[in-house]
């Protein structure tokens, strides 16, 4: 149902939170004294980025609005240069992400991420549990080389579980028990673990990257993020649907039909050939060479980006106008370089080694370990609070970062498994992230069952990328 006054009452939630914005500008600012050795203009600049990330948490407006209003304050209240405050537009992994999300409308436009997802159906679709698989492998194949959960999760894998959800009449609501459930729940908690296995499966992620540049000096490539986070990933991949389905099980058990139905679609699409060939062999090629920057200096995932991008123009398998039309990547491009500056100001001040070293402090003697398995919960449980993992990013992962490594924590560790854990927490909420509201909205699952499986994942997968991983770390000798 519609509220007839919806836009009014939209428009009047803006005004607030806008305010609340410059409230905790001024409050920042001008009202708490800067600590010794921050010079007052770079506390300002404080000021204006934290209250950017309030507006990315509050919403007044939409995220790239947000940042941009950030951009003017750095220039106009922070004293930033023009060319500084544009300078995170001119850093590689911006135009990576902005040229592989414009890859992914060709995979989708083609067809082939369709074809992906009916070939793991068709191999492992006949029970609801195997479904739930098949729908979390669609997404894992994706998440290799597409760098959004909207594109994979909302996009691609949500319209056909929701196609194989009608099959067995499992509609929102009362029906939804039979099948579709199951299966929208299934699908969000793997997508979140999809996206913590490979670098390139979000913006969050290569922003994660820079910030791990910027303030520990670690280089992450494709291949050193797949590697350490293969074991907890497959552990993850093999329990959480099985958590999932042991939690929400459905009425039905098995699903021959949605084997079938994938069988018959299989056999109308034919062979892969033409566009979809094409595009298939620019996606092997590209995570081929992706894999291969890890070792060759001068071929940089951005270059092969622009590489296969170029393909995929000269083939025709992408337009100009369909590449246009992909208004989440031009999005993405504007708030991510943005964000990518202010975390660039922000370490200037040094700011954040005073956070880490005030907090230090408290745990003067504590073994590392101790603080460290606290700091990741803290960490994780924080994202109830957060609607975005790249706000939460930006917010909390350099300052328990440099805490971490303060403390004497080994430096790939604490990189590694903040940024795995920054994906992971969007399962927590019906907002963890952009997919979710995606999914949620469409009734098949309750607040309740959202809100619990989402908690009893959480301690899963904690259990698992801690555990496991630290087991992993600890073998490719990370500590």
């Amino acid at each position: 149902m519609t509220d007839p006054s919806g836009d009014q009452a939209g428009a009047s939630l803006k005004l607030p939170r806008l305010l609340a914005l410059v409230a905790i500008y001024l409050t920042i600012a001008h009202v708490i004294p800067p600590p010794e050795g921050v010079d007052p203009q770079d506390w300002r600049r404080v000021g204006v980025f934290f209250a950017t990330i309030g507006g990315l948490m509050l919403r007044p407006m939409p995220g790239s609005q947000v940042v941009l209003l950030g951009l003017v304050g750095m220039l106009l209240l922070g004293g930033l240069p023009m060319d500084r405050a544009l300078s995170g537009y001119s850093v590689p992994t911006v135009w990576m992400v902005l040229i592989a999300m414009l890859m992914s409308r060709a995979l989708r436009d083609c067809g082939l991420a369709r074809r992906i997802a009916l070939w793991f159906v068709r191999a492992i679709g006949g029970t609801s549990l195997g479904l739930g698989y098949a729908l979390h492998l669609t997404d894992v194949t994706l998440a290799a080389g597409v760098p959004s959960i909207t594109a994979r999760s909302a996009s691609i894998v949500f319209p056909i579980a929701r196609g194989i959800s009608g099959l067995y009449k499992s509609h929102p609501g009362a029906s939804s028990g039979v099948l579709g459930g199951f299966l929208m729940t299934c699908l969000y908690q793997g997508s979140v673990i999809s996206s913590a296995m490979f670098f390139y499966s979000s913006a969050a992620n290569l922003l994660l990257g820079d910030l791990a540049a910027q303030y520990a000096g670690i280089t992450i490539t494709w291949t050193s993020w797949f590697v350490a986070g293969l074991a907890p990933g497959v552990v993850s991949s093999i329990a959480v649907p099985y958590l999932v389905y042991r939690v929400m099980t459905p009425e039905l058990t098995r699903t021959p039909a949605a084997a079938e139905f994938a069988r018959q679609q299989l056999g109308e699409l034919g062979p892969v050939r033409g566009r979809e060939a094409t595009v298939a062999t620019v996606f092997v090629g590209v995570i081929a060479l992706w894999v291969a920057s890890s070792w060759v200096s001068w071929l940089s995932p951005t270059l092969v980006a622009f590489l296969g991008i170029s393909v995929l123009f000269l083939s025709q398998c992408l337009s100009w106008d369909s590449a246009l039309k992909e208004t989440s990547a031009w999005d993405v491009f504007v708030w991510y370089g943005g964000l990518i500056m202010m975390g660039g100001v922000l370490n200037d001040t040094g700011v954040t080694t005073l956070f880490a070293e005030w907090v230090g402090s408290w745990f003067s003697g504590t073994p590392w370990v101790v603080v460290f398995m606290a700091t990741l919960v803290i960490y994780f449980y924080a994202h109830y609070f957060f609607a975005s993992t790249t706000a939460h990013a930006l917010a909390m992962y350099p300052p328990f970062l440099v805490l971490l490594v303060s403390l004497g924590a080994p430096i790939p560790v604490v990189v590694y498994s903040l940024v795995f854990i920054n994906n992971l927490t969007a399962g927590l909420t019906h907002y963890g992230t952009t997919t979710s509201p995606v999914i949620f909205i469409e009734g098949y699952v309750s607040l309740k069952d959202w809100w619990r499986v989402g908690f009893y994942a959480s301690v899963l997968n904690l259990v698992i990328w801690l555990g496991v991983g630290m087991l992993w770390w600890k073998v490719l000798g990370l500590w």
